[in-house]
């Protein structure tokens, strides 16, 4: 049964997003981040060691290790980030060579976000109402405005903004999902293009540690085909078939099969990151689920509306995981493009409203501090910064200043050309958001990038620790986290072994973490101790074997 559509859209309304402008804002969303700082502590520095024990020829193709221990997961994101280290293994810092294919999958993943919501709204039942005597926005012009939104409501994401640009698995597993739902919108009205997309997009997820998020969005992939009322994205089902039999080999071959389910959810926990996570992409999601209530099981709602749910389920199964939840992104951001032809006019005024004064605010905030670190005016930032990181030393960039000055007065322009035009795109209630979330992370990212890089990162400890450590000792970790063993290996050139590794060696010096009062394992001299400047009370104790030479 056909329902009516209730989106009601004129051709004025369905402008499009003027390309430079949207190509300068995704530029200032991707780029920056990408130079000039260590990989960071947790997930970041893990994936980069794996990457760099392989680029340097200390693991095999087959095994990567960090503190001898293999990855969890598959090992296609790790022979990604080796292949670009050893590729400009002569120009470039290793580091930032293995973030370079990680920034060039964000801005695919924003490339097929829009490919995806154009196709959509593209077909018959996304269409909006006819006008009795003409003038509503033709087909082309329609999908193009709702494209664009959706864009925009993947950039203002909050949950998009770090783990966007790590350098960590899941970047290629985003990749992937973004890749299915874009050949499942295609499948209607291309033949080659969707089938080479999710023969890739499943395969890809299972080699990259998700095969069972790949075996269920496959399912799901399976469903909406086959209950489309199109004939030719219903013979779509054989394409989605075989990617599944391609992720089930690939997850088979590099042994990637793995449930790391929670067996208790913590269900607040979980509403809690959806709040913040997801915004402000989750209030348009529930507008677009109500006007649009009627057309679930049309595929411009249901490809994304059921990708989004796997991996919703994804996270509250893995008890809030926020790395799951971001699998969900490009899924909502299509959904909350779906909501601008219905979005009240009030409604999008108040998004208005809020974004000029939060991000107003923000970015207020961002220079005041800067100006705190370099001139002690006013002197409590600076005061609080000292205190929290100590030993830290602002320094000056005037490349960084000038692009901060550049981003800070785009801001002032763009808002006030928004406040002072009576503006009818569809996607103008997302412009300010958007730009808010790219201006937020430019200033962070240029202004603070020193004290963040300092406090993010793990060469301050490794530093500390090396004072007590001949270079490229063994070392035997008891209790590190892997990503402290990563930055010995990446950082301090150490060989270092997990103290439950396959075939330890028999090293001459032992690292422990623990509190204020150091361990006393027999056997073991202790030699000093170091933490993080940003920590209070985890310490890394520093061991030498009794008998052992000193060099």
């Amino acid at each position: 049964m056909n329902h009516p559509s209730p989106a009601i859209v004129t051709q004025r309304a369905a402008q499009r997003l003027p390309r430079l402008p949207l190509l300068l804002l995704c530029a200032a969303y991707v780029l920056p981040g990408l130079f000039g700082r260590d990989p960071w502590r947790s997930a970041d520095v893990t994936a980069f060691g794996f990457m760099h024990s392989l680029a340097t020829g200390r693991s095999d193709l087959w095994h990567p290790l960090v503190g001898g221990l293999p990855p969890e997961g598959g090992l296609l994101p790790y022979w990604l980030g080796a292949g670009f280290i050893r590729l400009f293994a002569d120009v470039l810092d290793p580091a930032l060579a293995a973030r370079i294919p990680f920034a060039l999958l964000l801005v695919g993943v924003l490339l097929l976000t829009w490919y995806t919501c154009y196709h959509l709204a593209r077909t018959q039942a996304a269409q909006p109402v006819s006008f009795a005597f003409g003038g509503e926005a033709t087909p082309v012009d329609y999908a193009r405005a709702i494209a664009d939104g959706a864009v925009l409501a993947l950039l203002a994401t909050l949950g998009l903004l770090q783990l966007g640009h790590e350098t960590t698995p899941e970047l290629l597993q985003l990749s992937g999902v973004t890749l299915f739902i874009y050949a499942l919108a295609a499948s209607g009205v291309r033949s080659l293009k969707p089938r080479v997309a999710v023969l890739t997009a499943l395969p890809l997820m299972a080699g990259s540690g998700a095969p069972n998020i790949a075996v269920f969005l496959g399912l799901v992939g399976l469903s909406v085909c086959w209950m489309s009322h199109d004939a030719q994205t219903r013979r779509f089902v054989t394409w989605v078939a075989a990617a599944l039999l391609l992720a089930a080999l690939t997850a088979t071959t590099f042994d990637a099969w793995a449930w790391k389910a929670d067996p208790r959810p913590q269900l607040r926990q979980v509403l809690r990151l959806l709040a913040w996570f997801t915004w402000p992409a989750w209030p348009l999601v529930a507008w677009t689920l109500w006007v649009w209530r009627r057309h679930w099981l049309k595929r411009h709602i249901a490809v994304p509306l059921f990708t989004a749910l796997i991996a919703l389920v994804a996270c509250v199964v893995m008890n809030g995981s926020d790395r799951a939840l971001m699998l969900a992104l490009p899924s909502l951001a299509v959904l909350a493009g779906f909501s601008l032809p219905t979005l009240r006019r009030g409604v999008a005024s108040a998004i208005d409203w809020f974004s000029v004064f939060f991000f107003s605010f923000c970015a207020l905030t961002i220079w005041v501090i800067y100006l705190s670190m370099h001139t002690n005016v006013p002197a409590k930032p600076a005061a609080n910064i000292a205190r929290l990181a100590p030993g830290f030393e602002p320094l000056f960039s005037v490349p960084a200043l000038v692009f901060a000055v550049a981003g800070t007065l785009a801001w002032l322009w763009l808002v006030r050309w928004r406040a002072g035009r009576n503006r009818e795109e569809l996607w103008r209630s997302l412009v300010l958001p958007a730009s808010g979330v790219a201006l937020g992370w430019l200033l962070l990212m240029t202004l603070w990038l020193p004290a963040l890089d300092y406090g993010r990162s793990e060469r301050p400890l490794v530093q500390r620790l090396s004072r007590y450590l001949p270079y490229g000792v063994c070392l035997e970790a008891h209790g590190l986290p892997r990503s402290e063993m990563a930055a010995l290996e990446v950082h301090g050139g150490f060989q270092v072994y997990a103290s439950h590794a396959l075939y330890p060696p028999r090293c001459d010096y032992l690292l422990v973490r623990g509190g204020r009062s150091a361990p006393e394992p027999g056997g073991w001299t202790l030699l000093g101790r170091a933490q993080r400047p940003t920590d209070r009370s985890d310490f890394t104790y520093v061991f030498r074997r009794h008998g052992a030479d000193e060099d």
